[in-house]
């Protein structure tokens, strides 16, 4: 292959402020340089691809179909790019970060004690820790964004280890003044007469509950909204009609003290793992064997 005639990062970030930023003076004083400068990149991506990129629509720049493709790349090499700045900052700074990703639900449940407990147990050590989807965190974990997770489904790739964390379930839960409230144990015909917020169905606990419905038959459920925060469902079932599955560990406290009800249904148990899991590179990492120390104390 002629390396030589590969587009460079600078054009390609020109492409992508032009893009998203909605013209050529914006991207130019997005990029601290004047839109002449802008525009020769442009021309450079033209004559590297052999194709126009951009095209001129009226008072608008707007991208053709070979353009669409070289802004797709453009998206994806500047971001490994921004990965690879990040991995290089981090071999600079030394051996005592741990970047760590978990789902949302552990983060807004179990994170913030976790966090707290490792600064007062590990001072000499530095964790960056952010929130996302399962199937997100995965790649992350597996390209070598992450150095650690915590899951709510088990990845399944080669490079990735993965270690039983905690047991948990979903429960159905309702509020302290819904109708249902108290009552000892449903029927399963009567899940399809009750009004839903649930989670959405890119998280993981919607996952693993679709699954679990559907292996005993139930395929729909009437969702009345789906939510991207267990917090807010919890604060909505305060207030309403409605009932939920979430997880246990996230309403164990508010069941204790009565402000959510659990009801439990005949021949449902939803039971599953919760996960550690680690790249083969961060077996012997510091900072990872200290986290999971922790982990396992809880």
């Amino acid at each position: 292959m002629e390396y030589i005639n590969l587009p460079d990062l600078k054009a390609l970030s020109a492409l992508k402020a032009v893009v998203e930023l909605g013209g050529v003076a914006e991207a130019g004083r997005a990029l601290n340089i004047g839109q002449p400068a802008v525009t020769k990149r442009l021309r450079a991506l033209d004559a590297c691809y052999g194709m126009e990129i951009m095209r001129r629509e009226g008072r608008r720049l707007e991208l053709t179909p070979a353009g669409e493709k070289v802004y797709a790349y453009a998206r994806l090499v500047l971001d490994h790019q921004a990965s690879l700045l990040e991995d290089i900052a981090y071999l600079r700074e030394g051996q005592n970060k741990l970047r760590l990703e978990v789902t949302f639900a552990i983060g807004e449940h179990m994170l913030p004690d976790l966090l707290l407990r490792f600064a007062e147990a590990w001072p000499q050590y530095r964790i960056e820790s952010r929130m996302g989807y399962s199937r997100r965190i995965q790649t992350r974990l597996a390209t070598g964004m992450a150095d650690l997770a915590l899951l709510e489904q088990a990845p399944e790739h080669p490079d990735i280890l993965v270690q039983k964390w905690l047991d948990d379930e979903l429960v159905l839960v309702c509020g302290r003044n819904h109708p249902l409230a108290g009552k000892s144990l449903l029927p399963l015909e009567q899940l399809s007469k009750l009004d839903y917020v649930l989670r959405e169905p890119r998280s993981s606990m919607r996952v693993t509950l679709d699954k679990a419905l559907q292996d005993i038959g139930i395929h729909s459920l009437p969702i009345t909204m789906e939510v991207g925060s267990t917090d807010t469902i919890v604060e909505m079932l305060h207030r309403g009609r409605h009932v939920s599955f979430l997880p246990r560990f996230s309403v164990e406290d508010a069941l204790a003290g009565g402000d959510l009800f659990h009801l439990k249904v005949h021949g449902l148990r939803i039971h599953r793992t919760l996960w550690i899991a680690l790249t083969r590179s961060n077996i012997d990492n510091a900072v990872v064997e200290a986290f999971i120390q922790l982990l396992r104390e809880k």
